[in-house]
């Protein structure tokens, strides 16, 4: 499976490609950062990101995108712009049919290190092991992305297969004993009604 991951941001958007499935060994694509200048203005700066984000999907078509989701931070002008870089991801995702996730860093950090709380250092040092890398990623946006890429490649499959399995079981009807007893607010074992 190929995944691209996006590390969302105005200034530095980190941008990684990575090739693997569960189990197996994982292979670096392609890893950047695009950059676009804080001195241009929000739509130019949006235009820039979003022809970027586009010309790497068509090149290297991922499978499956991945974007860190925006949580709370105290810098308003911050969240903003790391709302509208990933918005601007997930575009380029959707206009092309491929599946977007949105991943914590909290969830991010745990897939790849063990922990929710992983530094940056953590982060670099494991992502450089994980892909078999003679040199740490740098800047730290490169290999969140990267992280990014991994953390769906490992975990997205296993999710989706869940979630059609849920889809599948709930939309099943239930035997017209069982529904009987559910309706009626039973509390009876029903384990032998079929």
């Amino acid at each position: 499976m190929r995944v691209m991951g996006v590390d969302p941001g105005l200034t530095r958007c980190g941008v990684g490609v990575v090739e693997g499935a569960p189990g197996r060994p994982l292979k670096l694509v392609d890893v950047t950062v695009v950059r676009t200048p804080s001195t241009d203005p929000l739509d130019a700066r949006l235009t820039a990101l979003d022809e970027a984000l586009g010309a790497l999907v068509e090149e290297f078509r991922p499978e499956a995108l991945a974007v860190e989701r925006v949580f709370s931070q105290h810098n308003v002008r911050t969240v903003m712009g790391t709302a509208q870089a990933g918005a601007v991801a997930i575009l380029a995702a959707g206009r092309r049919g491929i599946p977007v996730t949105l991943r914590t860093p909290s969830e991010v950090k745990a897939a790849v290190t063990g922990s929710g709380r992983a530094d940056k250092a953590q982060i670099t040092a494991m992502i450089t092991r994980l892909l078999g890398l003679s040199a740490p990623v740098r800047p730290p946006d490169a290999a969140d992305a990267l992280a990014l890429a991994i953390t769906e490649i490992w975990r997205g499959g296993a999710e989706t297969r869940i979630a059609d399995a849920m889809r599948r079981s709930s939309s099943l009807q239930l035997a017209p004993a069982l529904r009987a007893r559910h309706d009626g607010n039973c509390q009876e074992d029903v384990r032998g009604v079929r």
